[in-house]
């Protein structure tokens, strides 16, 4: 086994979804097929980055519906690494998404955590 190709997140919506993340985050589209039945296969990922990427997934049932943004529990679950820390934090935030901390300079590199459409938590992460 080589990497983990793609993690999926529960969302409500494919395109509002998708313009989360392709807009406010800056992330790339990299497939969206139609399969069929009434769902996609949608994928995203960093802008230029290769491997892991985000498998969008609607919610099929109220049971995944109620994963929606606590698919890990409260916790930070998705760490979002960037070499240009301040640059991508002020984007980010013209953009909208919700910082829930100023940034923070600790020994590992500068980190703040926001919040995805859904409430996810996620961190920026310039590693040191």
């Amino acid at each position: 086994m080589s990497h983990i190709a793609l993690v999926t997140l529960v969302v409500r919506d494919y395109d509002e979804a998708l313009a989360f993340y392709t807009d406010a985050l800056g992330f790339e589209r990299v497939e969206d097929t139609d399969r069929g039945d009434g769902t996609r296969w949608v994928v995203v990922r960093p802008r230029g980055a290769e491997g892991t990427g985000l498998l969008l997934a609607r919610a099929k049932d109220e049971a995944q519906a109620a994963s929606v943004g606590a698919q890990t529990g409260g916790r930070v679950g998705f760490f979002l690494h960037t070499e240009d820390f301040a640059g991508d934090h002020a984007r980010m935030r013209a953009a909208g998404v919700r910082f829930l901390e100023e940034p923070r300079h600790e020994v590992y590199g500068s980190v703040a955590v926001f919040e995805d459409l859904y409430g996810n938590r996620w961190d920026l992460l310039q590693p040191a």
